[in-house]
């Protein structure tokens, strides 16, 4: 996913230094992104979404897929040919791959800041060394940095969904203080948002103690939900061998949590699983998914599936296929296997499934995923949904688009609706993407 400054984006004057911002990789990064917006902001600088004239560039970036690699790498070509026609312009790297490849990064000509993803709060200090000509780095991890204190600047988006992270880190748990996280989704409902995402690697680890207690991922999501009765409390990520019947209780109690969980599986195959270092089986990972199916019947399920992991068998492909046969998933995030240096699959197994058979297998479960999302959304037909509207339709401005409490989206006649009211919407049509509905009353 690629996170451009949008059109909206407004120039206030030209007094002001500006700064562009780009951001690759998934919801955790844009919530970064938000973080440095607020920091540059607080030095004086104004967020621009045109490139040429930006004194400063930055790219935030992510580890996890090559494909997303591979495309910052393309940027900063981009970047190098504005810096020939702009002498002066600063090129900043941050987030994991600045801090995976600092030394890479550093040899980069057109790169003049290097910054980790714990290291925001120091960006001041290097920003200003990076304006006398020097190059300039800070990759170190914290333990302690949630960067509490500080308010992200929702500088794109459209003011009706937000981002709350609600830990740092991808590799190990630091939980925010629950009474931060409040005030920030307080902030948010003052400002009009109807939606809030809480972020974490691993939401069902959050846990915090203080004198005053403890809380539980279950205990924030219930307290969150209870912040105001017109606000859609969403989350994601929650691990399958760590979401907690607590939280699928909590989940069914309060109507404005919504009924949609994101319940990465990545294999349907214990051996492949173990393989990944995952810490959960297929029968643990069928567990939880019955107890959703059980306690949340309403819920809508999606995932993440990889093909063609190192020593995938055929028999763990379909194994694969069978489980997501037997889920019956709304939705999908799939992707062929690519090896990533620096991971365990990349410096301890070896990347032995050809390329033609992962791109096979992938076709397969994307095929069969098809299938699946249709069958969900034909399931929906002649059903009556809470829908919260979010814009207008691409393919006509007389229709409007919102999404059910299941994370589904829904297009339907605007008539007197607007963004960020909530509309009940019969549904009458659907594609394998899209419920085609109408309006109620």
């Amino acid at each position: 996913m690629a996170v451009t400054q949008s059109d909206n984006l407004q120039n206030q004057g030209n007094d002001q230094p500006k700064f562009y911002i780009e951001t690759y990789g998934c919801q955790m990064n844009v919530s970064d992104s938000e973080i440095v917006v607020s920091l540059m902001k607080n030095e004086g600088y104004e967020i621009t979404g045109d490139i040429h004239e930006a004194g400063v560039i930055f790219i935030n970036t992510c580890s996890i897929r090559d494909n997303a690699e591979q495309r910052v790498w393309g940027r900063l070509d981009v970047f190098r040919q504005e810096k020939k026609k702009r002498p002066g312009t600063i090129v900043g790297v941050i987030g994991c791959m600045a801090e995976r490849l600092k030394e890479q990064l550093l040899e980069e000509k057109n790169v003049d800041m290097v910054i980790g993803p714990d290291a925001y709060r120091d960006l001041p200090r290097l920003l200003a060394i990076a304006e006398t000509g020097q190059k300039t780095i800070n990759t170190l991890l914290s333990l302690e940095e949630t960067y509490s204190g500080i308010s992200p600047v929702r500088y794109s988006g459209n003011g009706i969904s937000a981002y709350v992270s609600i830990m740092r880190g991808c590799n190990y748990a630091r939980s925010r203080d629950p009474g931060s996280i409040l005030n920030e989704v307080s902030e948010l409902v003052n400002n009009g948002y109807r939606e809030v995402t809480l972020l974490g690697q691993n939401v069902d680890k959050y846990s915090w103690e203080d004198s005053f207690g403890k809380m539980n991922f279950a205990a924030l999501l219930e307290t969150v939900a209870k912040t105001a009765t017109g606000l859609r409390v969403r989350f994601s990520t929650s691990y399958p061998s760590d979401i907690t019947d607590e939280v699928l209780y909590a989940m069914a109690s309060y109507p404005n949590i919504c009924k949609s969980i994101h319940l990465p599986v990545q294999s349907g195959s214990s051996a492949v699983l173990r393989n990944m270092k995952r810490h959960y089986t297929r029968e643990i990972y069928m567990n939880r998914v019955e107890a959703i199916r059980h306690i949340i019947p309403e819920a809508s399920i999606s995932t993440d599936i990889i093909a063609g992991f190192c020593g995938e068998t055929a028999e763990d492909h379909q194994a694969t296929l069978s489980l997501m046969e037997w889920a019956k998933y709304d939705f999908a995030y799939m992707f062929r296997y690519s090896e990533r240096p620096g991971t365990y699959a990349g410096k301890r197994l070896k990347d032995d499934v050809p390329d033609d058979v992962k791109s096979q297998r992938l076709t397969e479960i994307i095929e069969l995923q098809n299938r699946l999302s249709e069958e969900s959304k034909k399931a929906d037909l002649d059903k009556v949904f809470e829908v919260l509207v979010e814009g207008t339709s691409r393919k006509s401005v007389s229709e409007l688009f919102g999404r059910t409490s299941q994370n589904k989206v829904v297009v339907f006649p605007g008539h007197n609706c607007k963004p960020g009211d909530y509309v009940n919407v019969r549904i009458t049509a659907c594609t394998s993407a899209t419920l085609i509905g109408e309006t109620m009353g």
